[in-house]
This record gives C-alpha cells, sequence and structure tokens, in this order.
C-alpha cells in the first residue's frame, strides 16, 4: 500500500520532471478538476491564485520558461485524513529557493501553495553567514560599531540616497524595514509622530490587542514567553521602538512626508519632507529624497471616514473621530454619543462607561460579534496558542498553513467554525439580541475573519462591551443614524433626540490608496484602485473576483509604488514577500510581472 509520503513524493517527482521538459498539458493534468494554485512571488512575482487548469496552464505557458523550477522534495512526512493528502515542500528557481504545501484528493493536486524564501546570493546573513560583529587584529583605521552606524546614519538621506523609502512608522513599516535591513536594501522609514510606538501609545487608554500574542510576533524577534496574551498598547509602543534600535532601522521619527511625484523617465521617486528638529538649534529641516522604490505603510485602513452630519459645527461639546479618542477620562456624569458598533466603538464606549460617563452607542447597521474566549479557542487554537506550539505548529507553520487555503474556498473553513460558535455561546447571542443589537454572522455564514479580510469591518471581539451592552450599562440605539446635531444634543433618524456632551464617530476609515491621493495625486490614486478586498460580492466588497487582498503587498499599475499593511499577523507574514520584491529589483534580477490585477474600483 502507498504512503501518503510516497503519495505526495512521486506527485512532486512528476511534476517537476513535466515542468524541467516544458510538458506543460502533462503538468496541467495532475491537477484535480477543482484546483487552485496560490503563488507568493516565485513564478509570477507577484502574490496571485490562479483557479482551474485552464488559469493555471495559461500561467505557466508565461511563466514556467523563465522560472526554471527544479529540486522539488517533500519536506518532512505527508498525512492523510478524510481523503486528503497533504505535505510541506521545497523547490528552487533560477533565482530563488522556495517552500510550500500540497493538498491531493485521489493522487490529483486540489491546492498548491508556491513561496519564495530567499533569493540566490542574497541570502540574509543568519546561522553560519552571521557577521562577526568585529574584525580581529590590529588596525589603525579600523571604526567601531557604533562608528559606523553613526556614519550611516549621518549620510543616508543627505550625501547618499536610499533605495526604499517606507512612508508610515507603525508596525507594518517597521517590520518591512527589518526585513530590508536583513536583505541590505538601503531603506529610510518616516513617521510623523516623535517616538516610535507612538501610533499606538497616542490612541485611548485602554486600547489592548484583541488578537493574541503568537499571532502578534513581529519578523525575527519574537515576544518573550511571558509577554502577555494581550498587549496593551503602550506595552506594545516600547517593543516597536526597541525592536527599531536593535534592528538598527534608519527610522526617522518627528518627519512629515509633504508629497512625491514619479518620474518616469528616471524612474524614480521625488519625496519631499520635513524633519521637525534636526536643523541647526533644532530649527525644522526640508529634505528631498530620491528613494526608486515608495511603500505606503500607513495601515490597512486608510485616513479616517468622518461623516457630514447637519449642523456639527454648532455642537458646543466634544467631537471627534475615533482615532482621535486619547482617553476616556473627565467625562463622568457626561452625556456620550458613539457612533458605531465596531471594535473602537465598543472598546471606547466601555471605557467611557467605567469612568462614569452615561453611554448610548448608535447601531447604523448589523455587527458580527466573537467572544475572544470563544475565538481563541474555535479559530485560533489550532495555530496561534500554546497549544498549537506543543502540538509542533510553529508561528512560521501556521503562517503558511494560513496562506496555504485559497480565498476562494476559504470562507467553507471558517463557517463550521462559526457555527459552533453559535452553538456554543447560544445563550450570549440570545441576550444580545434581546438588548436589541443587531448581529449577523457575515454574508455566508463565514464570521469574523472573512469579514475582516473582505472590508475590514463590520467586526467586534467581545473583551467585556457586550456585557454592558446586554446589561443596558452601554444603552443602545440600533437601526438608525444621527441625522442632526445640536448644540448640546443629537437628533436620530428615527426623531428621537439625545442630550450629547462628547459624540465620538467610530465611523471607520476608507481605502489606503486615499494615502496615495493625498500623498502623490488623485490621478495616481485612481490609477492604483481600492486597497483591499477580495472582490467577494459581499457587503462593502464589490466584485468581481480578485482572489487576493487588492493591491497589497504586490506590484501596483503605478511602477515602483507599493502598499504594505495588515494586522500584526499579515505584516510579519506578507512583509518577507514585498522585501524580496523590492531586493529584486534592486538588484537587476528580471522581475516579470504575471496576472497584474485590474483596476475595478477607485476607493
Amino acid at each position: 500500500m502507498t504512503t501518503p509520503t510516497e503519495t505526495v513524493s512521486t506527485w512532486l517527482s512528476d511534476f517537476g520532471t513535466a515542468l524541467e521538459q516544458g510538458d506543460l498539458d502533462a503538468a496541467t493534468e495532475m491537477f484535480a478538476d477543482e484546483c487552485y494554485w496560490r503563488d507568493l512571488v516565485t513564478f509570477t512575482w507577484n502574490i496571485k491564485t490562479v483557479e482551474g487548469r485552464d488559469e493555471i496552464r495559461e500561467m505557466l505557458e508565461a511563466c514556467n520558461g523563465t522560472t526554471e523550477p527544479s529540486n522539488w522534495q517533500l519536506e518532512g512526512e505527508a498525512n492523510e485524513a478524510d481523503g486528503v493528502t497533504d505535505g510541506w515542500l521545497t523547490f528552487e528557481t533560477a533565482v530563488a529557493r522556495g517552500n510550500g504545501h500540497i493538498r491531493l484528493i485521489d493522487g490529483k493536486c486540489f491546492t498548491l501553495l508556491t513561496a519564495m524564501v530567499e533569493l540566490k546570493g542574497h541570502e540574509e546573513p543568519k546561522g553560519t553567514g552571521r557577521p562577526m560583529g568585529v574584525e580581529h587584529g590590529a588596525d589603525p583605521e579600523r571604526r567601531s560599531w557604533l562608528e559606523r552606524r553613526q556614519a550611516e546614519q549621518a549620510e543616508l538621506g543627505y550625501s547618499t540616497q536610499p533605495y526604499c523609502v517606507i512612508i508610515g512608522g507603525g508596525q507594518g513599516g517597521i517590520g518591512l524595514g527589518a526585513r530590508l535591513r536583513q536583505l541590505d536594501v538601503p531603506t529610510i522609514i518616516i513617521e510623523k509622530n516623535e517616538r516610535a510606538g507612538d501610533s499606538w501609545r497616542n490612541r485611548y487608554k485602554s486600547l489592548c490587542l484583541h488578537d493574541p500574542v503568537w499571532y502578534d510576533h513581529l519578523p525575527y524577534l519574537k515576544f518573550p514567553e511571558n509577554w502577555p496574551v494581550f498587549s496593551p498598547k503602550d506595552k506594545l509602543g516600547d517593543w516597536l521602538e526597541m525592536y527599531t534600535k536593535v534592528m538598527e532601522l534608519n527610522y526617522w521619527s518627528s518627519t512629515e512626508c509633504l508629497n512625491a511625484s514619479y518620474d518616469e523617465d528616471a524612474e524614480e521617486w521625488t519625496v519631499n519632507v520635513v524633519r521637525h528638529g534636526t536643523g541647526p538649534d533644532g530649527a525644522d529641516e526640508a529634505l528631498t529624497l530620491r528613494p526608486k522604490q515608495l511603500v505606503l505603510a500607513t495601515g490597512m485602513s486608510g485616513r479616517p471616514n468622518v461623516p457630514e452630519i447637519p449642523g456639527a459645527e454648532t455642537f458646543t461639546g466634544d467631537i471627534h473621530h475615533s482615532s482621535a479618542h486619547r482617553d476616556s477620562e473627565g467625562y463622568e456624569g457626561k452625556n456620550c454619543i458613539v457612533l458605531g458598533s465596531n471594535n473602537s466603538a465598543h472598546d471606547i464606549a466601555a471605557a467611557l462607561w467605567e469612568n462614569g460617563a452615561d453611554v448610548t452607542m448608535i447601531q447604523r447597521s448589523s455587527t458580527h460579534i466573537a467572544r475572544s474566549e470563544s475565538l481563541m479557542e474555535l479559530a485560533l487554537g489550532d495555530l496561534y496558542s500554546e497549544r498549537a506550539l506543543a502540538a509542533g505548529v510553529t508561528t512560521e507553520m501556521a503562517d503558511m498553513i494560513f496562506a496555504s487555503i485559497p480565498y476562494r474556498i476559504m470562507h467553507t473553513f471558517q463557517i463550521p467554525v462559526y457555527e459552533e460558535m453559535a452553538r456554543q455561546d447560544a445563550d450570549f447571542y440570545e441576550a444580545l439580541e434581546k438588548a436589541g443589537f443587531l448581529h449577523d454572522w457575515g454574508d455566508d455564514g463565514s464570521g469574523l475573519f472573512m469579514k475582516y479580510l473582505r472590508r475590514g469591518s463590520g467586526y467586534y471581539i467581545d473583551v467585556g462591551a457586550s456585557q454592558l451592552v446586554i446589561d443596558g450599562k452601554i444603552k443602545l440605539r440600533s437601526g438608525v443614524n444621527i441625522a442632526e446635531i445640536k448644540p448640546s444634543s443629537v437628533v436620530l433618524t428615527d426623531g428621537e433626540e439625545l442630550p450629547a456632551d462628547l459624540i465620538v464617530l467610530a465611523t471607520g476609515y476608507g481605502s489606503m490608496n486615499g494615502w496615495a491621493a493625498r500623498l502623490i495625486s488623485q490621478e495616481v490614486a485612481d490609477k492604483v484602485g481600492k486597497c483591499w478586498g477580495l472582490g467577494s460580492d459581499t457587503t462593502k466588497d464589490p466584485g468581481p473576483w480578485e482572489g487576493e487582498q487588492r493591491n497589497m503587498w504586490k506590484p501596483t499599475r503605478q511602477d515602483a509604488l507599493w502598499f504594505h499593511g495588515g494586522n500584526l499577523h499579515q505584516s510579519r507574514h506578507y512583509s518577507l514577500y514585498l522585501a524580496l520584491q523590492l531586493k529584486a529589483r534592486m538588484e537587476g534580477i528580471p522581475t516579470p510581472v504575471y496576472g497584474m490585477g485590474e483596476v475595478h474600483h477607485l476607493a
């Protein structure tokens, strides 16, 4: 009887032979009728999923000859469960080494993941290749590490130009900067805040990561084993600040990007910045940077969505977007209105209640809620937890398992999770609905993670605020909006008037290309199109189907412009592939991009 390991090994050997011989008919026939191949840079120099034999054949016709894949090997032992045989794999291309994952059904490929690991001749200096750190012997011209570091900081951006500029020094920009540093890509990270980590420190006092620590590691340097499961914002901010120093990043804090433009002939950007307080006697310093590549790492979301509400200018209390909400102290006994019902709205409403405020949440549309404990157990426990680590599932393996599931069918993996959540927490959801809260499970019952991937909104991970809603401690008005703001009240669309001293607009964010419009031009923003979403044709994720996150971590319709964002998990995982794409271009390695997405939506 053939073992799973023999089955996968034979498939990989036969597949490799077919590709090396250019027998694309034979290679294509090795896939099942329903099949998916997700490629992270290796074949396509893109982040691209091809679906079905016809699309796989087209991709191979375009890419196989230039890719020159070889040496397909099973890594470890394969497994079989419920009729699916799967295993991890390694392979090479002409210029890179890769790894991946495969699932076979009845001997034919159902899903294939291929991901670039490193560029040949440009490997990261680690393991046996790590730097010595000191030059033994005697040399009167020798400079210490500190002297070399100080010289680099004094020169980069002044007498020498960076190859890459990253605008945004939050978790995304920092993680990508670390990847590029290890690949020896001269990079400057531009951050408007005074210190690395301020993008977290400057948020409302109660903010805490809702994702668990195992999900949130940065590249190279994991959180200590005694780090809390859910990171408080200021603790995370300190970690990010420490990380920028330890990883030797060229991090320009207190620096504002004024504008940027691309010179098609020179193939470089002109990026005008102001460094606050770095000139003589603490004066501001205006500089022009001329990188070859520009990355917007301004977060998954774009600029805040601030609705235009009649009468807002007459309001005599405090009114601001949730992104500007710093703390909830000082509102004891005050009437506070929170417009919105997603994560920030719940967090802020709960913090206001804790500080003695009279809080009303205005829920405009239905929201999915998952209890944190249930999410940890049912959705993340097998991949990101102590349980997962004990079973041998490292963070890197968990990232690849996630990546191996094509977006087209990912909802089918998620639906059973949320069906079990609904059963397990039935009393909780019944109480929520009895309180008048409008709840949903996503358009197809696939819950929180698919909402995140499709629209980046529409959910709350419950860490306590839902019970306040259930108990009436956070008052709720659902299925309505604010129709008008008066000097000391709000009028709802059903005619009810509520007294108000504070209005927090927890109304979300626009697409990331809004930053391109602000910093570059509306023309470039429209040329790139909407960022994020899969084209699932579900609520706030209009079709047509694209199969990958729009414009994220991959080439865009604007040459040399890239977008990097997402949660800590995505920033960590996809920063590798973006960094490899940038490094290849710096080294002059041919990068023929296959499957560039069409622009269907401008914002």
